[in-house]
C-alpha cells in the first residue's frame, strides 16, 4: 500500500513539475551566463532580477559553469543585479518581461569593491535565443493607441502576421459584440477558426460552445497578448491546430494607479449622408475605469476594472408592406392597380373577380393579426418602420495577487461580461419587427482563474493552475 502512494504521489508531482516555459503564457524567465574580463566563468555569482513595479525579487546563483536562471517571473520591467565578493555589481535596468519571452543576460563583472557599481541601461529588446515559437506580442501602448472599433481587443490578433479575420462567434464567446470581449474568429496559420487555443493568465480560455474564445478584457484591464504561428513548446500543451493567443490581465503594484474613461459616439456630431432623408440617430457611450494598487506592500496587489457601454439606436428606415383599409374591405383593385406594381397590371384569379374579395372568407387569425399591424402610408399598403436597438453591455475585472515569499506565489482572477438586448418587438409592438434576426439577448459570459506556483528549483516549478 505504501508503494501505492509513492507512485500516485510521484504521478501527481510529475503531471504538475516542469520547466519555467510550461506556464509561459502567463510568465517569462531569464538566463544566462556571468563570466569575467578575461572570459572564464564565475561560479557561486548571486543574480537578483527585481520587479520595479511591487519591489519583488528572485535570487539565483550561479552553479559551477557560471550559468544562472530566474524562471516563472511575472512580466513587467525589472532590475537586474549580478553581484561576486571581489567584483563590482553589475546592474541592468529597463528589463522589460513579456509573454513567454526568454532573454539572455550574460553580465560581464569587473574587478574591484562590490559596492561599486556596473550599470546598463536596456532600453533595446532583448534577444530571444531560447523560444523557437514564431509570433508577435502585443503590448499595452499598441492595444491602448491603436484604432479599435468598440475597443474590441481580438482585432488585434490579425496585426501578428499569418493571421485574418472570421465571421463573428456564436453565443456565449461572440455575443459582446460592441466591446473589447467580442469573439471574432480568427484563422491562423491556415488552421480552423475554431481551431484556435485561447490562454489567459495561463489558464485556459476557450469557450466549450464552439472552442472560440471567452470574451477578453477590455483594453485599459489587459497587460498584453502574445500570438504564436507555429513552433509552440509541447510542454505548453497546446491544443489548437493553428496557433495560440496567451494574454495576461494586469495587476497593482506598489503604487495606486487608476484611470476613468468615456467613449461618445453621437449623431448630434454626425452630418447626414448625402442619400439619406435624415441623419442617423445613433447615441453609444462607453465607459468605466481601471484602480490597481498595494494591500501589503512588496506581499499583496488588487486591481480591478469595469467597463459599461450603452448603445441607442432607432436603426435605418426598413420598407415593408401591409394591408390597406381597403383590401380589409375586400376591394383589391388599387393594390392590383399599375400604380402599385411598376406599370404592371396584376388580376387576382379565380375564384375572385375584378379583383374583389368577400371578407367573410378572410381568416379570423388573420384579421386579428392584420389589426396588430401599422396602418398603410399610401395606397398601396407601404409603410416605413424601424428597428430599434438598446443593447446594455458591462464587464468587471478584477485580479488578486499574493508573493507569500520568494518562492511561492499565488493569484486569482475573475471577470464577468453581459450583454443584453431586448427584442425589438418588446420596444415597438410592432408585428413586422418580428421578421428580424435579431432575437434578442440576456446573456452572461463568467470565468476565473486560480494559480499557485511554488519554486522548487532555479530550473523545477510546481504550477497549478484552476479555471
Amino acid at each position: 500500500m505504501k508503494r501505492v502512494w509513492i507512485a500516485f504521489f510521484i504521478g501527481l508531482v510529475g503531471s504538475s513539475v516542469t520547466c519555467g516555459s510550461v506556464w509561459a503564457q502567463a510568465t517569462a524567465q531569464i538566463s544566462g551566463t556571468v563570466r569575467d574580463q578575461s572570459g572564464a566563468v564565475l561560479p557561486g555569482v548571486e543574480v537578483t532580477a527585481t520587479q520595479t513595479g511591487t519591489g519583488i525579487a528572485r535570487t539565483a546563483v550561479t552553479n559551477e559553469t557560471g550559468s544562472y536562471i530566474l524562471s516563472n517571473l511575472a512580466l513587467g520591467p525589472y532590475r537586474f543585479e549580478a553581484a561576486l565578493l571581489g567584483f563590482r555589481t553589475f546592474v541592468q535596468t529597463g528589463v522589460v518581461l513579456q509573454v513567454n519571452s526568454n532573454p539572455v543576460i550574460n553580465p560581464v563583472l569587473e574587478i574591484g569593491q562590490v559596492t561599486e557599481q556596473v550599470e546598463v541601461q536596456a532600453n533595446a529588446a532583448l534577444v530571444e535565443t531560447r523560444n523557437t515559437a514564431v509570433g508577435a506580442v502585443i503590448e499595452n501602448e499598441r492595444i491602448l493607441e491603436l484604432p479599435l472599433e468598440g475597443r474590441r481587443v481580438t482585432d488585434l490578433i490579425t496585426i501578428s502576421g499569418a493571421a485574418v479575420q472570421g465571421v463573428a462567434g456564436s453565443v456565449p464567446g461572440g455575443f459582446i459584440r460592441g466591446t473589447s470581449g467580442a469573439a471574432s474568429l480568427v484563422s491562423i496559420a491556415g488552421g480552423l477558426q475554431f481551431g484556435v487555443m485561447y490562454a489567459l493568465d495561463g489558464a485556459m480560455h476557450n469557450n466549450a460552445y464552439d472552442n472560440s474564445q471567452m470574451p477578453f478584457p477590455f483594453p485599459d484591464a489587459l497587460q498584453e497578448f502574445k500570438v504564436e504561428v507555429s513552433g509552440s513548446a509541447a510542454a505548453s500543451g497546446s491544443r489548437g491546430s493553428g496557433g495560440q493567443v496567451n494574454a495576461v490581465t494586469k495587476s497593482g503594484t506598489n503604487e495606486l494607479h487608476g484611470n476613468a474613461f468615456e467613449f461618445v459616439r453621437n449623431y448630434a456630431f454626425n452630418a447626414r449622408n448625402f442619400f439619406a432623408l435624415q441623419r442617423d440617430n445613433l447615441k453609444r457611450n462607453q465607459f468605466g475605469g481601471t484602480l490597481g494598487g498595494p494591500i501589503l506592500k512588496n506581499k499583496l496587489f488588487f486591481f480591478g476594472g469595469y467597463q459599461g457601454t450603452i448603445t441607442r439606436s432607432t436603426g435605418g428606415d426598413t420598407p415593408g408592406y401591409v394591408p390597406t383599409a381597403a383590401m380589409m374591405a375586400g376591394d383589391w383593385t388599387t393594390f392590383t392597380s399599375p400604380a402599385c406594381n411598376a406599370g404592371r397590371q396584376v388580376t387576382l384569379t379565380s375564384p375572385f373577380f375584378n379583383n374583389r374579395i368577400d371578407p367573410a372568407l378572410y381568416s379570423k387569425p388573420a384579421l386579428n393579426i392584420a389589426g396588430k399591424l401599422p396602418k398603410a402610408q399610401d395606397e398601396c399598403g407601404k409603410v416605413i418602420y424601424s428597428i430599434p436597438q438598446k443593447p446594455n453591455e458591462f464587464q468587471i475585472v478584477s485580479k488578486v495577487d499574493y508573493q507569500q515569499s520568494a518562492r511561492h506565489s499565488i493569484f486569482g482572477r475573475y471577470m464577468a461580461t453581459s450583454y443584453e438586448s431586448p427584442h425589438p418587438y418588446t420596444l415597438t409592438g410592432n408585428l413586422l419587427t418580428l421578421t428580424t434576426n435579431d432575437g434578442g439577448n440576456d446573456d452572461l459570459a463568467q470565468s476565473y482563474a486560480l494559480g499557485s506556483t511554488y519554486l522548487i528549483s532555479p530550473n523545477t516549478i510546481n504550477a497549478f493552475r484552476l479555471s
